[in-house]
């Protein structure tokens, strides 16, 4: 396949995705675009290419997995909701690098953390072939990152058995916290939104995410 028709390709294969996710409820137009133009693909393997628009999630080595469509873009649709263009975000687990990305390019300053050596470094690489400015930290996510906060979003991409007090003390007041909590078998997606000392909670739809391990997760260490 030539580079032209890879392009092709690749752009036809977004687009169908796009629309799924529009069918599955996501229909806030900053996030569809988003999804549309940025190139899942490059978030995988080059053997794995193929796979990068399939509507599942998929195995990106070191036990964890790239989400799927929908549920990066269920979760960026709640984020954008409540957190303004330009404002700071906090990602808790790189992964692919991919949710980070659509962040970016929604015109938020983003900050994410990794705490697998492999993928923090698989990440930095991706990031500077495609020249983002995003702010990486390898450590444990259950901390936070308290550098730099505090923050107006934060984002959970893996799936919590309490909400870590530490990214609750990380949350700029007014500011939106969105990640799944539940037990091993499955999770609810979980907005908080911070208001002085008080945090509201709000649960939604269920998921299956990979445990938020660390100090302040699953198997605290």
């Amino acid at each position: 396949m030539t580079e032209m028709n890879e392009d092709r390709h690749y752009s036809e294969r977004r687009r169908e995705m796009v629309e799924q996710i529009r069918r599955y409820g996501v229909g806030d137009p900053r996030v569809l675009d988003a999804f549309e133009h940025v190139e899942r693909h490059r978030f995988f393997n080059a053997s794995d290419c193929e796979y990068a628009y399939d509507d599942c999630a998929y195995p990106i080595g070191c036990g964890q997995t790239i989400s799927q469509p929908f549920t990066v873009a269920y979760m960026t649709a709640m984020l954008v909701e409540r957190c303004p263009r330009g404002g700071k975000v906090l990602e808790i687990g790189s992964g692919s690098g991919y949710q980070a990305a659509i962040l970016d390019y929604l015109g938020y300053r983003v900050f994410t953390v990794e705490r697998v050596p492999e993928l923090y470094r698989r990440v930095s690489t991706i990031f500077g072939t495609l020249g983002l400015d995003i702010n990486q930290h390898l450590g444990d996510g259950t901390l936070g990152w308290s550098e730099h906060a505090p923050y107006d979003g934060i984002l959970v991409t893996a799936g919590a058995p309490e909400v870590p007090h530490s990214l609750l003390d990380q949350l700029a007041d007014n500011g939106v916290m969105v990640i799944p909590v539940g037990d091993s078998t499955g999770q609810r997606m979980t907005v908080i939104v911070r208001e002085g000392s008080t945090f509201k909670r709000e649960s939604f739809h269920a998921f299956a995410f990979v445990p938020l391990i660390g100090q302040e997760g699953w198997w605290g260490e």
